[in-house]
């Protein structure tokens, strides 16, 4: 598996309080064993981010990705409910 980051998510990654970066890579070495893991919350997303998909990191933190090829995932933002889907 590969998984490469935007730079829009790398931006955002870098605002991010320690253990939220701390909670994000504990839900990566999940993803990349297993996507669809029942711990991840993985689902579609509509509007916006039709093509994408999002995973619960902890709290009201999530993490939007999409699938570039065949077991490679583009991961293009993190953040609050309310600061990706403006709800």
């Amino acid at each position: 598996m590969k998984i490469l980051f935007h730079r829009n998510f790398e931006k955002d990654y870098v605002k991010l309080r320690i253990s939220e970066k701390n909670k994000f890579k504990k839900r990566l070495t999940i993803f990349a064993e297993n996507p669809f893991d029942p711990t991840l919350g993985n689902h579609a997303l509509n509007g916006r981010y039709h093509a994408y998909r999002s995973i619960n990191i902890g709290g009201d933190l999530r993490a939007v990705y999409k699938t570039v090829k065949n077991d490679e995932y583009l991961f293009v933002a993190i953040g609050t409910h309310a600061k990706l889907y403006g709800r």
